[in-house]
């Protein structure tokens, strides 16, 4: 770090010469009618297919879990009014080389695609990691968990943050009515999004794997008579979730399966689909671990 300085006593004039001449055999330059922001901005508002699986990436702490968990960068964008901190321009010399290609915006075309307050001038398009079936490691306890036609971004990120808290092995998406790539999805992750396995998949395709490798199914429905502790949750356990308006699809109630609910004491008749799925994946991680017994 001692090769940086702070910016801030920089004027704007001062830091393009430093950080130009420091990395120009890299840098692009993009002004707002460049193909570039057209493609930023059809992925912010998923306009357009994304057969890469692309997600747009803003700020220090973003860049940095791409940075921590290697993930593979196809843009590396810079504002350079905004660079101020030392830890700002370390991370653009940690991403660097790593960024298929790397591009400087004005201030006013770095806004036009931003969707944060305050980015500090640093934003990447990266590539969602890719998940399927095979890349499961089977053993004797594993667990999953499917989210059913789930459509609020923040309820499918902060379950996958869940997910990454208790050691699940994989999330399975199914009837996906809400898009992967998601800024809220990412921030709600807190980054989970790039560990966890994340398999985007159909009923068909995921009801036959968990079939062929003996998963328990065990269905979360509020009509449940089995209450969520009273499971043993032994051997392989898959945790279907419903969506937030409709639950599970009815094609799952034609396998073989276990239901359970939550007890709910207040008025409430349930619970956000997130908290419910965090209480059930702690009982069932815990016991299926054999932390805990009931």
């Amino acid at each position: 770090m001692s090769n940086f300085e702070d910016l801030r006593n920089y004027t704007l004039e001062e830091k393009e010469k430093l950080i130009v001449n420091r990395y120009k055999s890299r840098l692009h330059f993009a002004g707002k009618q460049h193909p570039l922001i057209k493609k930023i901005d059809a992925l912010n508002k998923n306009t357009k297919p994304n057969p890469e699986r692309l997600a747009v990436i803003e700020g220090i702490w973003g860049l940095n879990l791409l940075a921590e968990n290697s993930i593979r960068i196809k843009y590396l964008i810079i504002c350079i009014e905004d660079i101020y901190t030392i830890e700002a321009q370390v991370l653009i010399d940690k991403l660097m080389n790593a960024a298929e290609e790397v591009y400087v915006l004005s201030k006013r075309v770095f806004s036009s695609i931003s969707e944060k307050d305050n980015s500090h001038g640093l934003m990447a398009v990266c590539y969602l990691p890719y998940a399927s079936f095979d890349d499961i490691v089977l053993k004797k306890n594993n667990i999953v968990v499917v989210l059913d036609g789930l459509e609020i971004p923040g309820n499918v990120g902060t379950i996958i943050r869940s997910a990454d808290a208790t050691g699940i092995d994989a999330i399975i998406i199914n009837n996906r009515k809400t898009r992967l790539n998601h800024p809220k999805t990412i921030r709600s992750s807190l980054g989970a999004c790039f560990t966890v396995p994340i398999i985007d998949s159909n009923y068909e395709e995921t009801i036959n794997w968990l079939k062929k490798n003996k998963f328990n199914i065990v269905l979360t429905d509020t009509r449940a008579e089995n209450q969520y502790f009273d499971l043993n949750y032994e051997n392989r356990v898959a945790i279907v979730m419903g969506s937030e308006k409709y639950g599970i699809d009815e094609t799952w109630y034609n396998t073989d399966y276990t239901g359970i609910s939550i007890p709910m004491l207040g008025s409430c008749d349930s619970l956000n689909v997130g908290v419910a799925a965090t209480i059930i994946m702690y009982e069932v991680a815990l016991k299926n671990k054999g932390i805990m017994k009931r």
